[in-house]
């Protein structure tokens, strides 16, 4: 059998393993054994050194590394693996995400610049945007009941519809009074989507893997998001410049790639087959009690995502206004300051979320977020569009935060809640979405157009202290998703 074995420099890795086998397999003794692995390593060192001799000789430019070609195999199969080993719902929920970023990144930093040019003045784009705070509190706790009562199927396909239409009142809306329903439209679809689409990972994913994979889910999302900017900004150029008429086609595309989620949703996704039904409390305020009751401290997580969600408001509306009234900033640079955004979730989502299921979720937490602030404060100085870029790169920063935030929140109630839960954030969150971009817009106005990204980072320096006294959830089991079975 020895006689077998090919020893070439190009297979020298695996040239021994039939050897290796043979060994094993004949219950040879340790020390036998021991001197073979010694051998094979003395040998795997020459050929390595013959290989890198002889391509240096030839071109020292196309020298391939062969750990670092192995870390990337690996790296891109373990990926690989983890998404084949989850159920159905788990892969379509992530294509759904893909596709709906997509069409969210073509608009996302000329909204406002849109609504201005439609004659809006910087508090009345406060004022535009708390309406759609208005419409998220008013639909959060109905959203979240009706996700545990429902399902997610029916959530997604509601929630991609108001999508849809949130759209096209962009689209038709001739001055900026009109866009106020289409800002209302467009929160109701974001409060659907936002309650459902964690609880396909709360619901799909163990506690020491969500991390992982909703981070997994979010570098799989910003691919498409990473492009859509660029996309965005080659449409404003052609069709007039930062204007009205330059950025209203943007919005027609958007419908048409929303009319696409709407399709795989319809015809692909199912509900999750882990996903507990309603319980015996089936009404609103009554699972309001259940979450309160069966949660981890869920009143104080309240009060931090209330801090920490105000750039979540914020960002969308002021970041891209102050890049371009402020420091002059044309389409392609706040394309570029969009697609900078999505490239550290791109990168290091997946090493970000494997380092939240090793460390916890907190660390990841405290990484992030003053990074997000360096970028504001980047921003704020910033003397030239590379220093906006850069600030736009790190923006990211709180994207990776954020999904870190939302595996904690999954963890801090059982499953069979999530829907009610999210609900509950939803009422809260849009409690802030309602106030935030007022109280920016008279900062805007009345100060400084700066303090409005100060008062951005205040908030994220206050939410650390905060976060200090809420327990890492890494470690709660299935104990608090078995609760409700009882």
């Amino acid at each position: 059998m020895c006689g077998q074995v090919t020893f070439h420099p190009c297979s020298f890795p695996c040239c021994y393993e039939p050897v290796e086998k043979w060994y094993i397999n004949k219950g040879n003794s340790p020390s036998l054994q021991s001197h073979f692995y010694r051998e094979r390593i003395k040998y795997l060192r020459q050929i390595h050194l013959l290989r890198m001799e002889n391509m240096s000789n030839v071109d020292k430019t196309n020298v391939h590394h062969p750990f670092l070609t192995v870390t990337i195999r690996k790296t891109i199969m373990k990926g690989v693996h983890f998404v084949t080993k989850q159920e159905k719902t788990f892969k379509i929920n992530m294509l759904r995400v893909a596709i709906q970023n997509f069409a969210t990144m073509l608009t996302r930093q000329y909204e406002s610049i849109y609504i201005m040019a439609l004659g809006a003045t910087p508090l009345q784009l406060g004022v535009v945007n708390s309406f759609g705070g208005l419409a998220g509190v008013a639909a959060a706790l109905p959203t979240g009941w009706s996700v545990d009562r429902y399902g997610l199927r029916k959530t997604f396909l509601l929630g991609t519809s108001l999508m849809a239409l949130g759209a096209l009142l962009f689209a038709l809306a001739t001055n900026w009074i009109a866009v106020i329903p289409a800002i209302i439209i467009a929160t109701l679809a974001v409060r659907n989507l936002e309650t459902a689409c964690p609880a396909v990972c709360g619901s799909c994913l163990s506690n020491e893997e969500r991390a992982t994979g909703m981070q997994l889910c979010d570098t799989v999302s910003s691919a498409p998001a990473l492009i859509a900017p660029l996309i965005g900004a080659i449409i404003v150029a052609e069709f007039g410049g930062m204007n009205e008429k330059g950025i209203r086609p943007l919005f027609y595309l958007q419908i048409v790639v929303i009319c696409l989620t709407l399709t795989l949703v319809l015809k692909e996704f199912t509900n999750p087959r882990r996903r507990a039904t309603l319980t015996a409390t089936s009404d609103i305020w009554g699972g309001v009690q259940e979450v309160l009751k069966q949660g981890i401290m869920v009143k104080r997580w309240i009060t931090f995502q209330c801090l920490s969600v105000v750039p979540f408001f914020l960002t969308p509306v002021y970041v891209p206004l102050f890049a371009a009234e402020i420091k002059n900033a044309d389409q392609f640079v706040l394309g570029g300051m969009a697609a900078g955004a999505m490239i550290v979730p791109l990168l290091l989502s997946i090493p970000v979320g494997r380092l939240a299921d090793k460390i916890g979720r907190k660390k990841v937490m405290y990484m992030t977020m003053p990074i997000y602030s360096l970028s504001l404060l980047i921003l704020a100085f910033a003397p030239d569009s590379a220093a906006i870029l850069v600030s736009g790169v790190l923006q990211g920063f709180y994207t990776l935060g954020a999904v870190t935030g939302v595996a904690m929140t999954a963890e801090l109630v059982p499953i069979a809640l999530h829907g009610r839960w999210w609900g509950i954030l939803g009422l809260f969150r849009g409690v802030i979405g309602m106030f935030a971009p007022i109280f920016a817009g008279v900062i805007w106005s009345t100060i400084d157009p700066s303090h409005v990204l100060s008062f951005m980072i205040l908030t994220q320096l206050l939410s650390i202290p905060l976060l200090s006294t809420i327990p890492e959830t890494l470690k709660v089991k299935e104990k608090l998703t078995d609760t409700l079975r009882e």
